[in-house]
């Protein structure tokens, strides 16, 4: 596997190094990156990797900005000091998110991971599994102090609260987004989710009915939620339309 390394720290670079090629000899490094700048220059004048490991905070910027100036068609495992960057890590072809100090034993863990995500799909194309436009499958929240991964078909709605995004599962969870709707609507599947208004997205099944109200549409989800949530007049054919398929 020919492997990138986006390190800016020399010691942690090595360690890096070391330990992959101790799980397996057969790894190639084809290049040691240590900030933004020599990486959008390196890529633009190779070839791409297979995998590439990732530290967010680099000398020049947070390595997202790679992503955001260049098309990437690799996987990605990030690894940093901090658990902040979790949410955003997902946008970018991110396979794995590694804390560090990187144990031997949690970095194995990583690397099964690509190789069972490479028998599932076949001929080692692991961009299927996170190519940018396809509808997401997968949402991570907030929950306290703990990220929680919810399948994108569990959620029932997503809404604002005091500027504050939300998505409520089936069960009755709530989480926290690091996200606008407009940006979840976006990544959702325009079949199953319907953006009712500036405060809700929601998914087919939680709808459990509807009724006229002076021109506009009352919704009545399950979950409940107390406060009455309405389709407006202009909206409302789409809705009628969305429903009915």
């Amino acid at each position: 596997m020919r492997v990138l390394i986006i390190e800016d720290e020399l010691p942690a670079r090595a360690k890096l190094e070391d330990m992959l090629k101790r799980l397996d000899p057969k790894t190639t490094v084809v290049a040691h990156l240590g900030s933004v700048k020599d990486t959008l220059h390196w890529l633009t004048s190779n070839e791409h990797p297979d995998l590439a490991f990732v530290d967010i905070q680099l000398s020049d910027d947070h390595s997202f900005e790679i992503f955001r100036r260049h098309p990437v068609n690799f996987p990605v495992i990030f690894t940093t000091a901090y658990d902040k960057y979790l949410l955003e890590s997902f946008e970018f072809n991110s396979i794995d998110y590694l804390l560090k100090p990187i144990t031997q034993e949690r970095l194995k863990l990583s690397l099964d991971k690509i190789k069972n995500l490479e028998k599932h799909f076949l001929q080692g194309n692991l961009i299927k599994l996170i190519h940018a436009d396809r509808p997401k499958n997968r949402i991570v929240g907030k929950k306290g102090t703990e990220y929680i991964a919810l399948e994108v078909d569990d959620a029932a709605y997503f809404f604002t609260e005091h500027k504050i995004v939300f998505v409520r599962d089936f069960s009755g969870r709530q989480l926290i987004l690091d996200k606008t709707l407009t940006e979840i609507e976006e990544k959702l599947d325009k079949e199953k989710f319907f953006r009712l208004n500036r405060k809700f997205i929601v998914q087919h099944k939680a709808i459990e009915r509807f009724k006229p109200d002076s021109g506009k549409i009352r919704i009545f989800l399950r979950p409940e939620m107390k406060e009455e949530i309405h389709v407006s007049k202009e909206t409302a054919p789409d809705f009628r339309e969305w429903i009915g398929r």
